[in-house]
């Protein structure tokens, strides 16, 4: 069974609904403000759904069920990652996002002209870019592969489906249509999710044959076994899925990823207020695990239903004739949907691509217009101006990332596997950056360059030399090395100026505008870090 004339016109509509929501969207638009931040008139709960609809990407949907149900090492231990998350909140809400939310910034790298140097800033931001572009362009070749395969369209006609129906959008919404449409998006895949696991059970002949169906080492969700540092050993040696690198590495990765990557940071800058910048990180925290926990369900009524028709991990391939797990859910789904419901889940799996590409471009396109275009101008622009502007960058790097998509496949195979690595090489010493200009008073411009150089070149040498350790770790490693040679660094030179440690530090009242923090939130992180025990002892029951 594939997709007949009405799953397509699900699609269509789906799609030509996305295009006429974002254009009328942009008859609100007056200035870049608008374009980059939804003109800060978004409410928390919308800002924390749109977040969470751009981490459960097309590879989260698909990956995390493959994992959970036949990936050699796989099943629930893959939930240990969620128990950082509430940790992380913390630390963002109390120290990273209120600085960067009442400095009134629409790129984040902006920030750290103010307590370095234009030069950090510059190279922070450029590296966002450089990254970005290429990860994206992997990400479009992966989803659009996925997509002709299970839809049974040339790959070509699945990239220009995906890349213009998102570039569109994003180019003509903005952040605005950014929210709204993730928000729309988030609905839509968790219903599908929810859909899928309940035919699944239906089908496996309840929830208790679904359980006897499947191996019950696959329930382990805690796994002390391995710390994953291996200094000597080689990679067979370990597992990248131990309690410890998830947990440790894993804080340091939320916190990198949430308030030093645009993609995430200018959501939540998007708010009316600091204390909704918090209070949208708070519903984030509470929010994510229970539908990371409705994926990794899909994967156990999904492995069960692969048990009971042994003909189900046959149809599992590729063109080249290759097993691929990751396509078990949609393979799934056009084996055992009515049509219409077939297309409504082929639009989620849509709306989980586009939720991490429209970030994505809309973020690239607010660093190339503040830190590039805006930041090296002659002249004042008018602001419909700099709004047409915007858009078009907008346009220019979607339409990039889509061209590139098309050259992926001649690179590499490896490629697609490294560039999820390259993100831990690179969130630690960021991250580092950003803290060393919070934290301390001492760390210089110099410092931070230099710590950031050192904490990348630390840990591609522990990916070359000791793969033996887990590349979660990496997170701690690059922070640790970025640290103490920024600060080593710092010592022999003169100390920041007073006017960059105004308004920059965690510990300053911020006088550059009246944007306290008026809420109490110690209550608030006390919930946080119970909800994390909570998680744990569940996974333990388990």
């Amino acid at each position: 069974m594939g997709l007949n004339g009405i799953d397509w016109l699900v699609i269509i509509v789906y799609s030509a609904g996305m295009l006429l929501l974002s254009a009328w969207l942009s008859l609100r638009q007056k200035s870049q403000q608008d374009y980059f931040l939804g003109g800060n008139d978004t409410g928390p709960l919308a800002i924390a759904l749109s977040t969470l609809a751009t981490q459960c990407s097309t590879n989260s949907l698909l990956g995390a069920p493959a994992f959970v149900a036949f990936v050699a090492g796989g099943g629930l231990v893959w939930l240990q990652y969620e128990l950082a998350l509430p940790v992380s909140m913390i630390v963002l809400m109390a120290v990273l996002m209120p600085i960067l939310r009442r400095l009134q910034l629409i790129s984040i790298y902006s920030y750290l002209e103010k307590r370095f140097s234009l030069t950090t800033r510059l190279v922070l931001s450029g590296a966002f870019l450089l990254i970005r572009a290429f990860a994206t362009g992997v990400t479009i070749y992966g989803v659009g592969l996925v997509l002709s395969l299970i839809m049974g369209i040339p790959y070509w006609l699945a990239v220009i489906l995906l890349g213009f129906v998102t570039v569109c959008y994003d180019m003509m919404g903005g952040m605005k249509a950014v929210i709204v449409s993730d928000v729309i998006q988030v609905i839509v895949l968790l219903g599908s999710i929810l859909a899928a696991t309940a035919m699944a059970i239906h089908l496996n002949g309840g929830w208790h044959a679904t359980l006897d169906g499947i191996v019950p080492v696959r329930f382990q969700a805690i796994d002390f076994s391995d710390w994953g540092l291996d200094f000597l050993g080689s990679a067979g040696a370990r597992t990248d899925y131990g309690f410890w690198p998830m947990f440790i590495g894993g804080f340091f990765l939320y916190l990198a990823y949430y308030g030093c990557d645009q993609t995430q940071a200018q959501r939540s800058l998007s708010t009316r207020s600091p204390d909704d910048t918090n209070q949208a990180l708070f519903l984030g925290g509470l929010l994510r695990f229970p539908l990371v926990l409705t994926y990794c369900l899909l994967g156990v009524a999904i492995g069960a239903y692969a048990q009971l028709h042994p003909g189900f991990i046959g149809s599992l391939v590729d063109a080249n004739g290759a097993t691929r797990v990751d396509l078990a859910v949609p393979r799934f789904v056009i084996d055992t949907f009515p049509h219409g419901l077939i297309g409504l889940v082929m639009v989620g799996l849509f709306s989980a691509a586009m939720s991490s590409l429209d970030s994505t471009i809309n973020s690239m396109s607010a660093v190339t217009m503040h830190d590039y275009v805006i930041r090296f101008r002659k002249t004042e622009m008018p602001q419909k101006t700099e709004l047409w502007l915007s858009k078009f960058v907008t346009f220019t790097w979607g339409t990039l990332a889509v061209i590139f998509s098309f050259y992926v496949d001649n690179i590499a195979e490896t490629v697609l596997v490294a560039v999820n690595k390259v993100g831990s090489i690179i969130n630690g010493p960021i991250l580092a950056v950003f803290l060393m200009g919070m934290l301390s008073r001492r760390i210089n411009a110099a410092g931070a360059i230099s710590g950031l150089v050192a904490g990348i070149t630390g840990n591609l040498l522990l990916w070359a030399f000791c793969p033996g350790v887990s590349w979660l770790w990496w997170n701690v490693f690059g922070f640790g090395i970025a640290w103490a040679v920024g600060y080593g660094v710092s010592l022999l030179g003169a100390p920041p100026a007073p006017e960059q440690l105004q308004s920059t530090l965690a510990t300053s009242a911020s006088k550059a505008n009246d944007q306290p923090l008026k809420k109490n939130w110690m209550p608030y992180y006390a919930i946080l870090a119970l909800y994390s025990v909570c998680i744990f002892f569940f996974l333990w029951s388990l």
